[in-house]
């Protein structure tokens, strides 16, 4: 089957889109967003509260929970999320939150966070962070509506 060039144009321009809509129910999606098992892109989720923003962890302090490796700045750090891991633990497993509230996954940027009413929520990019924040109860409201069942 030979395309012409209109075709090969539109099927080069719809394949970003693709990237964009929801996964499909082939497999369950791990509970906490990982990369080669590492949580949340290696970044300690204890220093969004205590150091006012993403930190990058240090092998020599992880801990393993909820099937992923998370990695922290110090062992303070550590031993706080190992006393009180939901006190720490972004919210939708790390996922997009703003995603989570549209119904599906997206993996997070470590700069796209936002602490709200005590709770860490991460998001895909700056961007999505920006229609996070125009409505974060309301966003916050329909994410807990879609999770985990949005895990597959």
């Amino acid at each position: 089957m030979t395309l012409s060039r209109r075709q090969t144009l539109g099927l080069a321009l719809a394949a970003p889109a693709l990237l964009l809509l929801p996964r499909g129910a082939a497999a369950r999606e791990p509970e906490v967003f990982q990369t080669r098992t590492i949580a949340i892109n290696g970044t300690d989720p204890v220093a969004y509260f205590t150091a006012g923003g993403p930190v990058a962890g240090d092998a020599a302090h992880e801990l393993m929970w909820r099937g992923a490796t998370w990695r922290f700045a110090s062992a303070a750090n550590r031993e706080a999320f190992e006393m009180n891991p939901m006190r720490y633990a972004p919210r939708f497993g790390g996922y997009c939150a703003y995603a989570a509230s549209k119904g599906y996954l997206a993996p997070t940027q470590p700069e796209a966070w936002t602490v709200y009413e005590d709770t860490l929520y991460l998001n895909a990019n700056l961007r999505a962070r920006e229609l996070w924040l125009q409505d974060i109860p309301g966003n916050i409201a329909k994410g807990e509506a879609n999770w985990p069942a949005i895990l597959g």
